[in-house]
Order: structure tokens, then C-alpha cells, then sequence
């Protein structure tokens, strides 16, 4: 990957900042306001030591939106700026808070990373594994602290019940882990003939991705349903649901992945399957996901996304809020549970700032974190995406014999927008 006019700090760039992390207030720039970015936005406002003293955005209209939220509720009006490295460069901003499409995680952050900035990235990750292991690197290199905004992680006490059960032994062994999202049928219909906002940067909405022509649904909202930008709602949901399982069987990565699937439901032009099935091979354990219309058969009461792991004396399913335990095929109505031994969480961004003003670059999901998270998912795609099993090398990050399917590992940068 070289480096390129926008993936290198600009002229005006000072060096990473030398003074200390503040004590009482955590000066923060936006990149990336859009709807997650909104919602990411409104959250840190809510913490009282944060100042936002920037906010960019390639769409003005979405920069007008931010602009108007921070002066209603904090009564200052941030700098704005069409371009991330004019962010970077202002030397009081502690941190910045990435909440852009996937083909934009890397750049911008591995760039904060230089700059001293301290960085909170959306999930998933990484667009492919060669960006989430640069993030990682560079992390480390700048010893600077990250948060990948996997919120559920933190936001909800159930994981961490579910996380003490699984590693009480209470469920004996476990041999099987089936995780499942369910997705939408419905195809989107636009009208072909839209114009692009005239607010819109278009070729810096693209930047690393392939040059296309403008269409309403390559574009914000449903970027994730096309190839260039991300993987589809399996990688959206994949670090959501399969945090669970990492966190608690300390999962690394798998020896092989194999996936199947298609377009069976969806009829417009986005590209990403609607339904996918993921084997993942484990030492002693063996994984699934199913991306599909429906919940899995059987846990239907459970909803839209779950998590079930099969022990070999008890099975635990969960979602984001309650967990059920069952046995020999039979909802358990008295289990004993471990007493609670994780602490409870600040927060997700409050643990994020704490983290800044402490130093403490173990966050629970530090850019480290996040890149073993988000990795098996990536893989998983290239798996559907060569219609054939995976053969996975984790220490040297490497696809075993076969040289097409390494190729999906990195991505062509477009210039000027490499890393």
C-alpha cells in the first residue's frame, strides 16, 4: 500500500501534539456525520467533559445538521471541514470520532494515529484485512487509545452475564456456536435520474473506492449493500452479534471458512446477498452464522438477531438483551448462574474518554480488539465472493494456496486516496 497525496499528513501539519491528555475537557473532532455520525454525535454531547471543536463531512447538508445540533446544545458553533486532514491538523483536538462509510475507516485513521490523535472508529473495522491490520499496527506504533464503536459491547449487561456463564463451565464444553441476523426482503427503489446533492463531494465520498457514476443508492444510506464500500448487512451485524462469542471463548481466527448464499429476495441494483450461510472451522469448536429472512427455527421468540452456543451439558441462546438457557431441547426454567465477576461498563464512549484521560489503550474494544472481531467476517465474504473454502494462516494474516482469493485481503486504492 503506498502512501499518496491524501493518505500523507498535509503541509500544514505540526507533528503529533505534546501536551498531556486533558485533565477536565476532551476536545473532539467529527469525521463523518451522516446518520450514525448523528447519532454518535448527540451521544458524546451528552458526556460533559467533551468540547466538539470540529466537525467534517463531504455533504454540507449533513455538516449544516451537526452545526445546528452542537449550537443547540451547547450553545458554541464548531469549525467545519470538507476534508479529514484539516481536522487532524488543528492541534487542540485530543481525538477525533471516524463514523464513515467502511471504504473510509483506515485512512483516516491510521492518519490520526500520526497525527497524536487519539481515535473512536465505527464497526465494522475495516473494508479488508490488510486496512484492520494497518489500523492495528499503527495503534500500537503511536501508542495512541482507539474504540472500534461496537456499543453493544458495553451498552448492554446481558453480554456480560452470558460471557460469565459460557466461562463457568456450566454448559460443559462448548462444541458449536450458531449465530444468526435476519435480513430484509424488501428491494429499494429509487429513481434513477436523481442528480447528486450539490452539497455532495462525490469523488471524496468514493476516495479509495473505483470511480463510479453518482446513484442515490451507492450512496450514503445503502453504501453497505455494494461491493466497493463494504460487505452487506453480514459485516454490518457481524461484530455486533459475534463480539458475544469472541468474548467468550476467546476466540482468534479459524483454520478454514466456507460460505454459500444469494440474491434470493432482493430485486433492485444493490449487490450484496440478502441470505448467506457461514461454516467456520475452530480448533474443537465449530462456528455458523446464518444471514436470513427469517430468526433461526426454533428461537424465533428471540428475534431478528442471536447467538446460541451448544455445550455439551447445556445451551445458552442470547440477543443483545436477555439469554436463555436450555436443556436436552427444553427451555431450562431454574438454571444456577456464576455470580457476576466483569465489572459493569461507563459507558461505550464514556469508557473512550476515560481511556484518553488515563491512557489506557486496553480499551474493551481497542482497534486490536475490533480487527480480531471483524477479521472472520471478512473472510467469510471473500468465501462467498470465490465460491469456494477458505484455508486461513492467522499468524501470517495469509489465505493458504490460492492466489485469487488473496487478492480480496487488500483493495486497489484509487488515487489520490491511498494509505
Amino acid at each position: 500500500m503506498a502512501l499518496g497525496a491524501f493518505g500523507r499528513r498535509s503541509a500544514a501539519y505540526r507533528g503529533p501534539s505534546q501536551r498531556p491528555a486533558p485533565s477536565d475537557q476532551i476536545v473532539l473532532g467529527m469525521i463523518g456525520v451522516g446518520n450514525m455520525g448523528m447519532g454518535r454525535l448527540r451521544g458524546f454531547l451528552e458526556e460533559p467533559d467533551t468540547r466538539i471543536a470540529a466537525i467534517c463531512d463531504v455533504d454540507r447538508a449533513h455538516l449544516d445538521e451537526a452545526v445546528a445540533e452542537v449550537e443547540k446544545t451547547r450553545r458554541n458553533r464548531p469549525k467545519t471541514f470538507g476534508d479529514y486532514r484539516q481536522v487532524l491538523d488543528d492541534p487542540e483536538i485530543d481525538a477525533v470520532v471516524i463514523v464513515t462509510p467502511d471504504q473510509w475507516h483506515a485512512i483516516p485513521t491510521v492518519r490520526a494515529f500520526e497525527a497524536g490523535k487519539d481515535v473512536f472508529v465505527e464497526k465494522p473495522l475495516s473494508y479488508s484485512v490488510a486496512e484492520g491490520r494497518a489500523m492495528a499496527d499503527a495503534s500500537l506504533k503511536h501508542q495512541r487509545v482507539s474504540q472500534m464503536g461496537n456499543h453493544i459491547h458495553n451498552e448492554f449487561p446481558n453480554y456480560r452475564r452470558v460471557v460469565e456463564l459460557v466461562r463457568s463451565g456450566k454448559l460443559g464444553r462448548v462444541t458449536r456456536v450458531h449465530c444468526w441476523k435476519t435480513s430484509s426482503t424488501e428491494s429499494r427503489r429509487v429513481n434513477r435520474a436523481a442528480t447528486k446533492p450539490p452539497g455532495l463531494d462525490y469523488d471524496f465520498w468514493l476516495g479509495p473506492a473505483p470511480s463510479r457514476p453518482y446513484h442515490p443508492l451507492r450512496c450514503h444510506s445503502t453504501f453497505r449493500q455494494f461491493w466497493d464500500y463494504s460487505g452487506g448487512t453480514f459485516i454490518d451485524f457481524w461484530c455486533h452479534i459475534v463480539d458475544l462469542a469472541v468474548w467468550a471463548l476467546d476466540l482468534k481466527a479459524p483454520r478454514s471458512v466456507l460460505a454459500a448464499g444469494g440474491r434470493f429476495f432482493l430485486d433492485d441494483e444493490t449487490e450484496t446477498p440478502d441470505t448467506l450461510e457461514v461454516v467456520m472451522d475452530y480448533p474443537d469448536l465449530l462456528f455458523m452464522f446464518s444471514l436470513r429472512p427469517t430468526p433461526l427455527p426454533g428461537f424465533e421468540h428471540m428475534g431478528s438477531i442471536g447467538c446460541l452456543f451448544e455445550g455439551t451439558e447445556a445451551s445458552v441462546v442470547a440477543n443483545y438483551e436477555e439469554h436463555e438457557v436450555w436443556i436436552e431441547g427444553k427451555k431450562a426454567i431454574f438454571f444456577p448462574r456464576p455470580d457476576p465477576t466483569i465489572p459493569d461498563s461507563p459507558g461505550h464512549l464514556r469508557e473512550f474518554l476515560d481511556a484518553i484521560k488515563s491512557r489506557n489503550l486496553e480499551t474493551t474494544c481497542n482497534i486490536r480488539y475490533g480487527h480480531r472481531v471483524t477479521k472472520p467476517g471478512l473472510l467469510a465474504n471473500i468465501a462467498y465472493r470465490t465460491d469456494r473454502r477458505i484455508h486461513w494462516n492467522d499468524e501470517n494474516e495469509d489465505i493458504i494456496g490460492d492466489s485469487e482469493a488473496r487478492q480480496y485481503l487488500s483493495r486497489d486504492f484509487r488515487k489520490p486516496y491511498t494509505l
